[in-house]
């Protein structure tokens, strides 16, 4: 693969160029064009919704733990309309599943980790002075905005929010109330979102790359986002197709997605007719699937930032940690009807997707067993965000060892739609995904404000929430090999055959709750940190990539002079050398590095 480069003489000029005059308060923050600074609004933006969807969570939890009792303090405050003397309606309750799936998928996860960590990080360790279109980039933030505005605004419109489930399945979508037209309007806007982004991101990674910073020298991190960005932008288009086609036959009665002769609630439907149902299962999970790679391969990235600083060494075969992610990245293309091995599609079909399944595990194996290796003969430092990226080894395992059995339709007919495929995915995008964010929060925070987070708290914050949150997510595996269904509003209680297992509903409502209390170490944290931090230079994670050559915080065009890269990126205890890394910005043997890294904050091992 042929090496573009930005010419030196290009680079001087960009960060020439990056010099502006002073700008008001909304052109410098609101309206703004530097990466940084949309970053940091993806990111923040993205917590703010990965909270509000886990508080629907909690009031789903109180339900399932207790069936029909009344919410005390709150409940009557959602009204007669859903919570008629403080007992939650079934229509309410799918409501709450409905938008709690969308809003942490599409709202929380992905915005945080490629946009944020994304905008962010990404320039910063190719080398560039800001994104290739910037305008495209505020575009792309302020298309999610209103995506995102628009699905919490469908929770006041007549008959409430969206209620057919994350996945919006026709027919049931097409007939459903004003709230499922907002679900589609606001999909349309962070599709368009997505779709600007990743542009974005692929040229920018292609064509403003640092001098010297030939493909083999990236960082994981941007490899990553590279692939994701590939993902972006060839799964969304069928679904924003799909979006579109589902809401003409919610407005302009057509029939894409309505089959002839349907009949609801005992009246034949008035419809054109000659739709397929399927096709929309088809166009969802064709993106879905790739979409789970989407939130997973920028939390790989950032686990193996985390993992070589912390290990003090070089990342065990990081060419073949690029070629499984590449392999992944294409494979995921191929495997999304094993989510629909019970609509009848035939064994030669399901045979093809089985295949594919089990095929699309070995890169996966690949990048966690280097990860793991890697820890091998480290002089392993135990700093909060290294806490989390190990949480994310085995929890990302588990994860992906409990959905092979769902990759073979003889096992995955009976599990379906149960418990044991919540707890599954959950375990790849809960505590596996998020432990990387709130990893990649932790290591790069000093980075955006200079100001260090307090370990003290990060570990206060760490071990309840690994605690809990295997307490929400273990026991559906229990539950859902005991066969109920991840769609009850009761939890299983009309069942007789749930019975001996609806005890642990209440282990699991619990367990939400304390993984609740303890994100408040970290709220306090971050916000807290961003005054009284303690003030840290450039490198205050003695790194080797790019972006710590930058200073802390980094200023409009990102570094003071143009940096070019001279090695690979994870050159750590180098034997012969004065210090235990050498970072890729640095000519020479890498002693010519300042002797201090300011602010002197001292990294100190558990």
């Amino acid at each position: 693969m042929a090496t573009t480069e930005l010419a030196p003489a290009q680079h001087e000029a960009a960060h020439e160029h990056a010099e502006h005059p002073h700008l008001g308060f909304w052109r410098k923050y609101v309206f703004s064009t530097d990466h940084k600074v949309i970053g940091i609004w993806y990111a923040v933006t993205g917590l703010l919704f990965l909270l509000f969807g886990f508080c629907l969570v909690m009031l789903m939890r109180w339900q399932l733990a207790y069936p029909g009792r009344a919410l005390p303090l709150i409940g009557k405050l959602f009204g007669e309309a859903r919570m008629p003397g403080g007992s939650m309606l079934p229509e309410f309750y799918n409501e709450l599943g409905a938008m709690h799936g969308t809003i942490m998928v599409f709202l929380g996860v992905v915005p945080l980790a490629v946009g944020g960590f994304g905008n962010f990080v990404l320039p910063l360790q190719i080398g560039a002075p800001d994104m290739a279109f910037p305008r495209i980039n505020l575009a792309s933030y302020w298309s999610y905005f209103l995506g995102g505005v628009t699905m919490l605004a469908s929770f006041f419109v007549p008959g409430g929010a969206a209620q057919s489930g994350w996945t919006s399945y026709a027919p049931l979508s097409v007939l459903a109330g004003q709230g499922q037209t907002m679900w589609l309007l606001g999909m349309i806007f962070l599709i368009t979102s997505s779709l600007l982004g990743a542009i974005n991101f692929l040229t920018t990674t292609i064509q403003l790359r640092a001098p010297g910073l030939s493909y083999m020298r990236l960082p994981f991190f941007v490899w990553a986002q590279l692939v994701t960005s590939f993902l972006l932008l060839l799964a969304f288009p069928p679904l924003e197709a799909a979006g579109i086609l589902q809401l003409m036959d919610r407005l302009a009665h057509t029939s894409f997605f309505l089959p002839s002769g349907l009949v609801v609630s005992g009246q034949a439907l008035a419809v054109s007719g000659g739709g397929n149902p399927l096709l929309w299962q088809h166009l969802f999970w064709f993106l879905a699937h790739p979409e789970v790679y989407v939130l997973i391969l920028p939390a790989m990235g950032i686990v193996a930032e985390v993992i070589a600083n912390n290990t003090r060494k070089p990342l065990f075969g990081y060419k073949i940690m690029v070629y499984s992610l590449w392999f992944l990245g294409f494979m995921s293309f191929v495997v999304w009807a094993h989510h629909m091995f019970l609509t009848g599609m035939g064994t030669t079909m399901a045979t093809f997707f089985q295949t594919t399944t089990m095929i699309i595990s070995i890169p996966s194996v690949a990048i966690l067993t280097s990860l793991i290796i890697s820890l091998w003969g480290g002089s392993i430092r135990f700093t909060t965000p290294m806490l989390f990226a190990l949480a994310f080894l085995p929890m990302f395992g588990i994860g992906g060892l409990t959905g092979l059995p769902l990759g073979l339709s003889a096992v995955d007919i009976p599990l379906h739609d149960t418990y044991y495929v919540i707890g599954h995915f959950h375990y790849v995008v809960a505590p596996g995904t998020l432990f990387a964010l709130f990893a990649g929060v932790y290591y790069w925070y000093p980075k955006a404000t200079g100001r260090m987070m307090s370990e003290k708290l990060g570990r206060l914050h760490f071990w309840p929430s690994l605690l809990f949150i295997n307490g929400i997510f273990m026991p559906m595996f229990i539950i859902g090999l005991a066969g109920v269904s991840r769609r009850l509003y009761d939890g299983g209680a009309s069942y007789s055959f749930a019975q001996p297992v609806l005890h642990w509903n209440k282990f699991m409502s619990f367990s939400a709750w304390g993984l609740a209390l303890a994100q408040i170490p970290f709220i306090i944290n971050f916000f807290r940190s961003i005054k009284h931090g303690q003030p840290v230079g450039a490198n205050p994670w003695e790194a080797t990539t790019v972006e710590w050559a930058a200073p802390s915080p980094p200023p409009h065009g990102n570094f003071l002079s143009p940096p070019s890269a001279h090695r690979g990126p994870y050159e750590y205890s180098v034997p012969g050398h004065p210090t235990d890394f050498t970072p890729q910005f640095l000519s020479g043997s890498g002693d010519d590095r300042e002797p201090s890294t300011g602010g002197q904050h001292e990294l100190k091992a558990s």
